[in-house]
């Protein structure tokens, strides 16, 4: 491992490619590989010790892969698994967290919704953050809502009906803000956007988790001094259909900046 080394970044799916684009952005010196554990998807509604046995394993991967550093793309990863990783490896694990902080900064009396995974809103991690950031917050958890950025489906009536269900119930409240506490939710923003009013903020913490990624790397003397542009791999442990998604999207959210 050495300051050319690539960053390791996980995900149980597509979702974590919203984070890579970030960092990309961020840090474009850097070289990344992407693991998609899209063969173990969905990880939000698998126990803890489920969702830690498969992280070690991706995460196993990427150590494989010489990385100086690993970035859990998923909130459910971090929220299960950050802990203990952190007390078995030597260098950095980064984790994402709901961006519960900056919304509360958004209240002005109404309600800030949080929308997860059922792993992540019922973690111990997110009790805590709760505890601090949420006060004011409604938890709604979103199973089979990854499931569409997964299949590519980021636009259709199905997933309109979907959100139509989830969110009708908040229709007549203030809403001051809303939470995209999964990193796949974060490719639906526009779709979900349209179920507030205009103006509302959807806050998501990718830009956050890839400003400590950089400051760590820094405090370690890890940053790649460049000036190449790094390079960027993308894995799938599911099959080869999964890989193209998720070549795909990444493509089309680099498209995006």
């Amino acid at each position: 491992m050495n300051t050319y080394s690539p960053i390791g970044m996980l995900d149980s799916g597509a979702g974590g490619l919203s984070v890579l684009r970030e960092a990309v952005s961020l840090l474009p010196h850097e070289s990344f590989l992407f693991y998609g554990d899209q063969g173990n998807a969905p990880y939000g509604t698998k126990s803890k010790q489920e969702v830690l046995a498969l992280v070690r394993r991706a995460v196993g991967r990427l150590m494989d892969a010489d990385v100086k550093a690993i970035v859990l793309a998923c909130n459910t990863a971090t929220a299960e698994a950050a802990l203990e990783l952190r007390q078995e490896l030597s260098l950095p694990v980064i984790g994402m967290e709901p961006a519960l902080k900056p919304a509360s900064m958004c209240y002005h009396g109404g309600t800030i919704l949080v929308l997860a995974t059922p792993g992540t809103l019922s973690s111990a991690k997110y009790a805590a953050l709760s505890s601090h950031w949420g006060e004011h917050a409604v938890s709604v958890p979103c199973p089979g809502l990854m499931e569409f950025v997964e299949r590519g489906e980021l636009d259709s009536p199905a997933l309109s009906a979907y959100l139509e269900r989830l969110l009708a119930p908040y229709r007549s409240e203030q809403v001051d803000a809303a939470v995209l506490g999964c990193t796949h939710y974060v490719f639906l923003k526009r779709q979900i956007s349209r179920f507030f009013p205009q103006g509302t903020p959807v806050l998501d913490g990718n830009a956050g988790t890839v400003r400590q990624l950089k400051r760590v790397l820094g405090e370690r003397g890890l940053l790649n001094p460049g000036p190449e542009k790094g390079k960027v791999l993308i894995e799938s442990s599911g099959n080869a259909e999964n890989l193209r998604v998720l070549e795909k999207l990444f493509r089309q959210n680099l498209a995006m900046q």
